[in-house]
């Protein structure tokens, strides 16, 4: 029995695979001598750009500990958030909360949902410190002030990061401070019957806090 003809697709396919193989082997050659000059230039811009990265967190972390230290060390506002955070720490165990309220927005700004709370949540604590201390001084109308303006602060940590438990419990702590005083309920009453919704809820175990 005469074996049937090829039909045309399968007599042409090893001549359009050969003409395809030449094609490509023709583009290598054509690339192949930019290739062998690009990819130093690339492989040395890839270890230039870790080297930089490593260098950068180098610094962040040595000016992190410089703070961490006491050392007063500027910090600009283009810095990481981790040293925004470092720098804002170390303002408000100094009482320089004035100082701090740019990094806060910075961070805000930023939309940087962890370490905007972090700061947040430092402030609020400095603000609660000083508010025990007028307290505990009899100076009420100087520690209102501090316990709303503490609140604020927890609204905004939570704000940026809802799971935040410590800034609840401190939140909670600084609303029983106006409930449970009456000089602050009178002058800041409003503030606190005006939000418009408890942040406190229950959550499960023991949530850390305390300023």
């Amino acid at each position: 029995m005469m074996p049937s003809a090829l039909s045309p697709a399968h007599s042409q396919s090893p001549s359009l695979r050969a003409r395809l193989g030449a094609g490509a082997r023709q583009v290598w050659r054509s690339l192949r001598p930019t290739l062998l000059v690009l990819l130093p230039i690339l492989l040395a811009a890839a270890a230039a750009a870790l080297a930089l990265a490593a260098w950068r967190d180098t610094r962040t972390n040595a000016a992190i500990a410089e703070l961490e230290a006491g050392h007063d060390i500027a910090v600009s506002a283009h810095a990481p958030d981790a040293l925004l955070v470092a720098r804002v720490k170390f303002l408000a165990f100094r009482d320089r909360l004035n100082e701090a309220e740019p990094l806060l927005e910075t961070l805000d700004n930023r939309r940087s949902g962890d370490a905007a709370a972090r700061a947040r949540y430092i402030v609020a604590n400095a603000r609660i410190r000083e508010a025990f201390r007028l307290i505990e001084r009899s100076e009420l109308d100087k520690a209102g002030p501090q316990v709303t303006l503490a609140r604020q602060d927890y609204r905004r940590a939570l704000q940026a990061r809802p799971d935040f438990w410590d800034a609840k419990f401190n939140f909670d702590v600084a609303s029983r401070l106006i409930r449970d005083f009456p000089e602050f309920d009178r002058k800041f009453g409003d503030e606190l019957k005006a939000e418009p919704k408890q942040i406190w809820t229950d959550i499960p175990g023991q949530p850390r806090g305390g300023p």
